[in-house]
């Protein structure tokens, strides 16, 4: 089957069912696994050159509208009468649905439903963890001028939970909130997490909190309670926010929760074959 992924989450998705041979292009943006860095680029993900992905006669194009922006992309794809699917995942079920639903479109319903019962697994495994834990106050920041931070209906929300933390912005009903560095201030968290969409860890400089107003009295920075996150880790809709969940968890409490080792805890359900073009 020949797919197009234009945005880095559904390439994940991909990969995950073992299907990463069947892609014929993806989005500039796509990159992991590793392998689909040599296939066509196809342009940014809000600006997809259609006539290319046209031109590689896709069998099914797969779009998302967790990247603001997607809709131009769509609307082409409808024009055109090309066949796509498009998601819209804000939630660990979300995701779980998704997944579910493209093992169904691509002919793999078993390999689908053996990840889901380990993302399941794992799921209620740190549920269990996390129930007898005080939570800790966290901050995301997705970009930080101006300030977008997830919301009580992201993913986000959820992983902190599982992780033994608490979202400061939880008790907003979106999926993306718009704030300052202010409020953020006023809300004094334990800890601030920094994950800036599409930009690499190396990159973001953690000491130019220090010089917003009044951020020096807060507790996370008196405390060095700050963590540079990756981006593709906690900011894609697809299995691999468990390997951020990993991560998180022993962040904030590493007495009590799992040691991070840095293995996908959804790899030993994937072939040797597929686990070389995960790495």
């Amino acid at each position: 089957m020949r797919l197009i992924s234009i945005c880095p989450s559904n390439t994940e998705l991909v990969a995950y069912l073992g299907l990463t041979e069947h892609l014929v292009g993806v989005d500039d943006f796509s990159d992991w696994p590793k392998q689909v860095k040599q296939l066509p680029r196809l342009g940014p993900d809000l600006s997809i050159r259609i006539d290319d992905v046209e031109a590689l006669e896709p069998e099914l194009v797969l779009a998302s509208l967790s990247v603001p922006g997607m809709e131009r992309n769509v609307e082409e794809l409808q024009k055109r009468g090309i066949p796509h699917v498009v998601y819209n995942p804000n939630s660990l079920a979300d995701i779980r649905h998704n997944f579910l639903d493209l093992g169904k479109r691509t002919n793999c319903q078993l390999k689908a439903q053996q990840v889901i019962n380990a993302y399941d697994n794992f799921l209620n495994t740190y549920k269990e963890h996390s129930s007898g834990i005080d939570p800790v106050s966290l901050y995301w920041e997705w970009w930080p001028k101006p300030v977008f931070t997830p919301g009580q209906q992201n993913w986000l929300t959820e992983i902190s939970q599982l992780a033994g933390g608490q979202n400061i912005y939880a008790h907003t009903n979106k999926a993306s909130i718009q704030t300052d560095w202010n409020d953020v201030y006023n809300h004094n968290p334990d800890h601030i997490c920094l994950a800036w969409v599409g930009i690499q860890t190396e990159k973001i400089k953690a000491d130019l909190l220090w010089k917003r107003p009044n951020w020096n009295k807060l507790q996370a920075l008196q405390e060095n309670q700050v963590h540079i996150l990756e981006e593709d880790l906690y900011c894609r809709p697809s299995p691999r926010l468990l390997l951020g969940l990993k991560k998180l968890a022993a962040i904030l409490h590493p007495n009590h929760m799992p040691a991070n080792d840095g293995i996908d805890p959804l790899l030993s359900f994937i072939s040797e074959k597929e686990r070389g073009w995960l790495n």
